[in-house]
């Protein structure tokens, strides 16, 4: 039946989803921090969380208004932390583009890299399931994940000064971008895009307002389109 389908398709998501919450819970916990440190009160704290639901974008964002950036570079930094988005939802699109308007819009609003992740791995490992049944088990992912990304920023806003520096919060980061990060990087023009991104946002470390992530990020996009051309002449 389509409905057990699609119903085993969330819990599975559930399950695939729980792992995250190991590294969400820091990681939100020290946005919620970060932004009252920096001087948004915590409704705005919140509300950043809700609207964006993009951690990384979200620090880069936070540190240049912190750094008293043009508004003009905050959105662009921003915006290319957050690139890697229209490429999710190209990928994602074969799969689940046929859903109704308010799906599809739900999905934009979860489409996040733990959600992202898992869903392609799990739409490769399983092709034969319905759309119902994929939009299900994307739903499952984000149902740990969505939720607790805002309660937790809600907390470290909360909590804000009582968190002693020494627990270094921040190794939630890093953690969490390598565990999402490694398995999808299954062909060469994966492994050259994240190399070159990666040497080319330290090279360029240097330069104000860390625009290095833009270059880098471009640089890791030049290369990966580069391999695959190469691998397809």
């Amino acid at each position: 039946m389509a409905g057990n389908g699609a119903k085993s398709s969330y819990w599975r998501g559930v399950r695939d989803g729980m792992p995250f919450i190991l590294v969400l819970i820091p990681f939100a916990t020290l946005f919620g921090v970060a932004a009252t440190e920096a001087g948004l009160n915590i409704v705005e704290t919140l509300a950043f969380s809700v609207v964006v639901v993009a951690g990384a974008a979200q620090f880069t964002a936070l540190q240049l208004m912190t750094e008293q950036a043009p508004t003009l570079v905050v959105l662009a930094s921003a915006l290319a932390v957050n690139m890697r988005m229209a490429m999710y939802s190209a990928s994602i699109t074969p799969h689940l583009g046929g859903l109704p308007l308010w799906k599809r819009a739900a999905t934009a609003y979860c489409l996040v890299d733990q959600s992202y992740a898992s869903a392609v791995l799990d739409y490769e490992q399983r092709p034969d399931q319905t759309p119902d049944q994929k939009f299900a088990y994307f739903f499952g992912v984000c149902t740990p994940i969505i939720p607790l990304w805002s309660v937790f920023t809600l907390i470290g806003a909360l909590v804000g000064e009582a968190i002693p520096p020494e627990l270094g919060l921040d190794f939630a980061l890093p953690i969490a971008f390598v565990a999402m990060i490694a398995p999808a990087l299954r062909t060469r023009a994966h492994v050259a895009a994240a190399f070159a991104a990666v040497v080319g946002a330290l090279a360029f470390a240097w330069l104000p307002w860390n625009l290095g992530l833009i270059v880098g990020g471009l640089a890791g996009m030049a290369a990966g389109a580069e391999i695959e051309r190469r691998m397809g002449a």
